[in-house]
């Protein structure tokens, strides 16, 4: 029986690829959120994203760009009844559609000029938190061969933990980027990582993710006679 390259632990650009979720303007420089600049910064989470970014094109890996795409009118978003909110404040009034609205035409919806994406990387274009649901990411993977994944982005919480809960149904090897994913909502990052994701994939630092790219790449380098 072939060993399935998933089971491989190093991340070589043949059957990996690095998925940037949610690379937005609006998520990585908030113009009118401070806050979140500042935990941004202090969790080196721009830096992070470029490193990673980095290593999988020196390991000629693809980057796929899962972004969120709203119609400016509201039109494919729906009003349901929650607890809370997005940030997990107490949902008051009359129903209304739960999570941040990007308008797939403003500056707020673009991938930043420092993570632009190369002609031979793919944007998916999303409605909903997965990068999957009613997107084409599967089949651009299964186009390339590709069945591990690297995730990276935000929030861990909402995109994230939908993608991974995904990916892992459509039996895709998983390595989660833990200090290039982010959250701001209380203890949620850490507790899906320790609890949750780490069943179901592998837990790894920006460092010690560019290390298996690297080893994958050499491994794919023919040996000298």
């Amino acid at each position: 029986m072939a060993v399935i390259s998933r089971l491989d632990p190093t991340l070589g650009g043949d059957h990996t690829a690095l998925v940037l979720f949610d690379a937005l303007n609006g998520y990585l420089y908030p113009k009118n959120n401070p806050e979140k600049s500042v935990f941004l910064k202090e969790k080196k989470i721009l830096p992070n994203l470029k490193a990673l970014q980095a290593g999988a094109r020196a390991a000629g890996m693809t980057t796929f760009y899962p972004m969120g795409a709203h119609a400016a009118d509201g039109s494919d978003t729906v009003l349901r009844l929650t607890d809370t909110d997005i940030n997990l404040k107490p949902m008051t009034g009359k129903p209304r559609p739960i999570g941040l609205h990007m308008d797939k035409n403003s500056k707020d919806a673009q991938i930043p000029d420092a993570f632009k994406p190369l002609k031979t990387d793919v944007l998916v274009p999303k409605h909903r938190w997965s990068a999957f649901f009613d997107t084409d990411l599967h089949f651009h993977l299964r186009m390339r061969n590709i069945d591990t994944i690297i995730l990276a982005g935000g929030s861990t919480d909402v995109g994230i933990a939908s993608t991974i809960f995904a990916a892992r149904d459509l039996d895709l090897g998983l390595v989660i980027v833990r200090d290039a994913c982010y959250s701001m909502r209380g203890p949620n990052h850490d507790f899906l990582m320790d609890r949750i994701f780490a069943r179901m994939g592998r837990i790894l630092s920006v460092a010690d993710t560019v290390k298996l790219m690297e080893a994958g790449t050499r491994k794919k380098k023919p040996k000298r006679k």
